[in-house]
């Protein structure tokens, strides 16, 4: 990977690692789903006003909208209220680097080098001390919920990568819009009309300042960019970074919101480090092994006509 594309992975994990901070705020007045919904909204509305759609049939829009808004953050933000700690979440969550290496082989035949292999297992090894560690007080249903997002995270990858060089802020604003109706459905169903009277009566400048930070760097900003890199580079170059993220929610939500953090979730920390310099070291390998191809695969394609929005 190139050094600025390196850089914007640090950016992308650092506001995802952040954003478990703001969504534990968040839930402390709103309904998980009303919360979810409310994230979307505030996405793609104005961002739809001021974006064109994004040059992919509109079923990929759809299909990349519910996999990564109603599902993934649908279940991440409802195992959180069920009492699954936010440091935890971002770090069982990060199961999806795995998932998406696993389905990218099955989708797309990239097989990842022997030096991305060794990485996965190296960093895989710093989750599992972590997730052993606190894993002793989560309960079983929410880490099955996170389980559940991760796999749906993944699946928004690939829809990423299947849909090609597209505009991803444009895919991030225009699928938003796709989740936000579903989602606010879920909440009128499943946690009706008092609850999201009561929750939003109860909200404050500290509950508005974290969803919009859950909105727009981290949904938005963050989102578009690392689908950005996934449209440029192999899966299992580029998903490896988000074992990062656990690091920095760990870190945020020890420091500001009082959760743990130990010599053993240091240990884990050191080990996703080392997995992640492996593995891009394995990439850089492979690039230099296949120079054209790699050349080639990142040429732009030739631009189309424009689309009536």
């Amino acid at each position: 990977m190139a050094l600025r594309d390196v850089l914007t992975a640090l950016l992308v994990v650092t506001l995802l690692g952040l954003n478990f901070v703001a969504i534990k705020v968040g839930l402390e007045t709103l309904p998980p789903l009303l919360l979810t919904a409310l994230r979307f909204l505030l996405a793609a509305v104005p961002g739809v006003l001021l974006v064109r759609p994004p040059r992919a049939p509109a079923r990929t829009v759809i299909a990349f909208g519910f996999s990564l808004g109603v599902v993934q953050f649908g279940l991440l933000f409802l195992a959180i209220a069920l009492g699954m700690p936010a440091g935890l979440s971002s770090l069982i969550i990060q199961v999806q680097v795995f998932f998406t290496i696993g389905l990218a082989f099955a989708v797309f035949g990239e097989r990842p080098t022997a030096l991305q292999i060794v990485g996965a297992l190296v960093a895989a090894l710093g989750v599992g001390i972590i997730g052993v560690w606190k894993a002793q007080h989560a309960l079983l249903t929410p880490l099955l919920l996170v389980l559940g997002a991760a796999l749906a995270w993944a699946t928004a990858n690939i829809i990423v990568k299947a849909a090609g060089r597209i505009d991803m802020l444009a895919l991030m604003v225009w699928g938003s819009l796709a989740a936000s109706p579903p989602l606010v459905a879920l909440s009128l169903v499943f946690e009706g009309p008092a609850a999201i009277a009561g929750g939003l009566a109860r909200a404050d400048a500290r509950t508005l300042a974290a969803i919009l930070f859950i909105a727009y760097p981290t949904t938005i900003l963050a989102f578009a960019l690392w689908n950005r890199l996934l449209s440029r580079y192999p899966a299992a170059t580029v998903t490896p970074f988000a074992l990062l993220v656990p690091v920095v929610g760990i870190s945020s939500t020890s420091l500001l919101l009082g959760e743990p953090f130990g010599p053993v979730e240091a240990a884990g920390a050191a080990l996703i480090l080392l997995g992640i310099a492996i593995n891009v070291l394995g990439a850089r390998k492979q690039r230099r092994a296949h120079p054209a191809k790699d050349r080639a695969r990142l040429i732009p394609a030739p631009p189309r006509g424009p689309r009536a929005p």
